[in-house]
């Protein structure tokens, strides 16, 4: 016989379904919680909220701030802060903007919406705003500068050097090809989104096996068959749920009629075309499992989480931390960079106040993810669904009316709670005092 409430010698012991499929519980949570705002404002919308059209819509949006929440989780887990973000892609906006109406055209004697011109300023925006970071790394890295103040700088100097550099004017951006980057003008389609969720959810399913058997191989535990099977079915879900919901979004007719008569052709009667995929969107989940490899499979990675939980052992280890500072902020502004391209092409122009606030926006994903501000603790999923979170609190607020001045309150008040939450889960754990 065997004591109440222990195990037999030679069983192992009884594990929760959590542990079992080893979900993240802070993930699990943020699920949870995304879950609970999707159906408080379905039904307070009337099923509206959850339409293709909204969801279409939320992830559009979610896109330039996910992009930046991912190297804002670099620069937290550093133990840095970056509050120059909005100003760092308002900046990059006015460079791609005069660079493909203005300077270069002139430069070269053609006109705007000339492939090869976009092409040139997409490349100077991106090489721009990696610079940018760079800058500001070197000033954290090998000045010493505290990047609170470094980067408050940059917010003040990179807003007024945007509003200089176009005159304080908006700039119209007309280009088809810019606009592919946006949203709404640039999709798959319904077939194509098919195919791609199709061969992303092979993809996950070989993932899956591939890593299993790895960790066979080194004799490593590894989950039930049940489990794995039972986590393969919910991602698989997932990405084929998310595919067929955006395919069922219709092109409105006037749009399609537009698209014909541009390519000289009359459109058929009772012709129909879903939207499908965005562009934008396919960006952020490329940037978002780019940066989890990195994370997880590179030294660069790991030497940023090493820097975050212990700098004075990171230093003694002979890492270069002044050199990986700079190049955690050079990451951070290729992705503002990015981050513009995809913004300005959603609002089809640039304006002065474009990216306004973004960086409290963004800082907020990052955190509402689980990334701790202590350092050495983060995850590029998590930041993407905290960014998913607020979007879609915003986006909810919106619909059934409430003020945008209130709208603030509620995501300032979830950053709180978050951190708050945060703070309770590593006591729990044993992670701080």
């Amino acid at each position: 016989m065997t004591d109440p409430g222990h195990t037999a010698i030679g069983t192992a012991p009884r594990r929760s379904l959590i542990d079992t499929l080893e979900i993240d519980v802070r993930l699990l949570g943020m699920l949870m919680a995304f879950a609970a705002v999707a159906v408080v404002f379905t039904i307070w919308t009337g099923g509206t909220f959850v339409g293709p059209r909204n969801v279409f819509n939320i992830a559009v949006q979610t896109v330039p701030v996910g992009i930046m929440a991912c190297g804002m989780v670099f620069v937290i887990v550093a133990r840095h802060i970056d509050l120059s973000v909005g100003s760092m892609l308002a900046m990059c906006s006015a460079v791609l903007a005069m660079g493909q109406t203005t300077w270069l055209p002139t430069m070269f004697g053609t006109s705007y919406g000339n492939p090869a011109i976009l092409a040139a300023t997409v490349v100077i925006g991106l090489t721009f705003g990696t610079l940018m970071g760079a800058v500001t790394g070197w000033l954290v890295g090998y000045q010493k500068i505290p990047s609170f103040i470094v980067t408050l700088g940059g917010l003040f100097v990179w807003r007024n050097v945007n509003w200089f550099t176009t005159n304080g004017q908006s700039v119209s951006l007309t280009d088809p090809n810019l606009l592919m980057f946006g949203g709404t003008e640039g999709v798959l389609g319904a077939s194509a989104s098919w195919v791609l969720g199709l061969v992303a959810s092979g993809l996950a399913v070989w993932g899956i096996i591939a890593s299993r058997r790895n960790k066979l191989r080194h004799g490593f535990m590894v989950k039930p068959v049940w489990a794995e099977a039972m986590m393969a079915g919910l991602i698989v879900g997932a990405i084929l749920l998310f595919v067929g919901w955006l395919s069922r979004y219709p092109v409105p007719p006037a749009k399609l009629k537009r698209l014909f008569e541009a390519r000289g052709e009359v459109m058929p009667e009772g012709y129909t075309a879903m939207h499908g995929l965005p562009i934008s969107v396919l960006i952020l989940i490329a940037v978002a499992v780019v940066m989890t490899v990195v994370a997880r499979k590179t030294t660069f990675g790991r030497y940023i989480f090493a820097m975050g939980g212990n700098p004075d052992a990171t230093d003694l280890a002979g890492i270069n931390t002044r050199a990986l500072t700079v190049k955690i902020f050079a990451l951070m502004g290729f992705l503002c960079a990015l981050a513009a391209l995809v913004a300005q092409a959603r609002l089809q122009s640039h304006g002065n106040d474009i990216g306004m606030l973004e960086e409290l926006r963004v800082i907020a994903a990052a955190v509402i993810g689980g990334t701790a501000l202590a350092g050495g603790v983060g995850t590029i999923y998590g930041a993407i669904l905290g960014a998913l979170i607020m979007q879609s609190l915003q986006s909810g607020m919106a619909m059934v009316g409430v003020d945008t001045p209130f709208q603030n309150i509620v995501v300032g008040l979830v950053l709180i709670i978050a951190v708050w939450v945060d703070i309770l889960y590593r006591k729990r754990l044993g992670l701080s005092k």
